[in-house]
């Protein structure tokens, strides 16, 4: 054993030389990424803060009606954004708002291929499996260091490891919707002639779309979590007051900010619902 612990495998060193050979030979592409990234995101910052609040809170509500029927949840959404108007973090909300609209978007356009892929091809599944274990156990801390040095101080590193960080929640589901689509169903489509690519749209894809939204709810939350981690590598949003009160020890800027968090976290929640599922606000 004492061998075993003497001769340390250079796990640590092995990433170092990795990530110092990705600045060295690719510095160019992932600051055009980041400034690509934060161009994009300052922009759509900059369009919400065009609307005045009361149109924001407004079209919110609407949506919630439209998409739900509930007057509780219209009345709740309408109370929780002017409650986080009066307390003076409306535009960390909005800050909030696009980055976990961002990393939600990026999950979604990569993770719900990704999980048709796994679901059609069982051995790319078998792969990907411990990689998306990895990258739902290992400490978010851990991955930050990486891409704060790939992509500097900014909203980018803070939005690449949110990405990391739920992208498993849409491959696993849409993988476990897709699989499960009955044969019946697919035998049905093959009887009537449908392409693959058809087969796909009309018949599994229909089939597997609430495990298909239970994911996308699934990473918005994730997202969301990861607001306070971001802060620490200057992305913008209700993360900074709460790392700010937390180094002031200020115990009511702290509450506030997390109040704010946890109403835009039930309002995304109770949105993002399937319109069928039965609402509790």
């Amino acid at each position: 054993m004492q061998w075993l612990t003497e001769h340390k495998l250079p796990l640590g060193a092995w990433m170092e030389h990795f990530v110092e050979w990705l600045i060295a030979n690719a510095a160019g592409f992932f600051d055009a990424i980041s400034m690509s990234l934060e161009w994009l995101i300052r922009a759509m910052v900059e369009g919400f803060q065009w609307f005045p609040p009361a149109a924001l809170i407004v079209i919110t509500a609407a949506l919630a009606w439209g998409l739900h029927r509930s007057l509780g949840l219209v009345v709740f959404v309408v109370c929780a954004l002017l409650l986080i108007l009066n307390q003076g973090y409306w535009q960390e909300m909005l800050e909030t708002f696009v980055l976990v609209l961002s990393a939600a978007f990026i999950c979604v356009l990569l993770g719900v291929p990704l999980g048709i892929l796994a679901a059609h091809k069982p051995w790319v599944y078998v792969l990907m499996r411990p990689v998306l274990d990895l990258m739902q156990t290992i400490p978010t801390f851990v991955y930050l260091i990486p891409t704060l040095i790939l992509f500097g101080l900014g909203v980018v590193p803070g939005l690449i490891s949110t990405v990391v960080f739920a992208i498993a929640a849409p491959i696993r589901l849409t993988y476990l919707g897709i699989s499960r689509v009955p044969s019946e169903l697919i035998e049905a489509g093959k009887a009537f002639g449908a392409t693959p690519l058809k087969l796909l749209f009309k018949v599994e894809l229909p089939a597997a779309l609430p495990n298909i939204t239970a994911g996308v709810t699934q990473c918005i939350m994730l997202s969301l979590s990861m607001v306070v981690v971001a802060a620490l590598v200057g992305a913008d949003g209700l993360g900074k007051p709460v790392i700010r009160a937390l180094n002031t020890v200020d115990i009511a800027q702290g509450f506030e900010a997390g109040v704010a968090i946890v109403l835009v976290a039930i309002i995304l929640d109770r949105i993002c619902k399937q319109p069928g599922d039965k609402q509790e606000v």
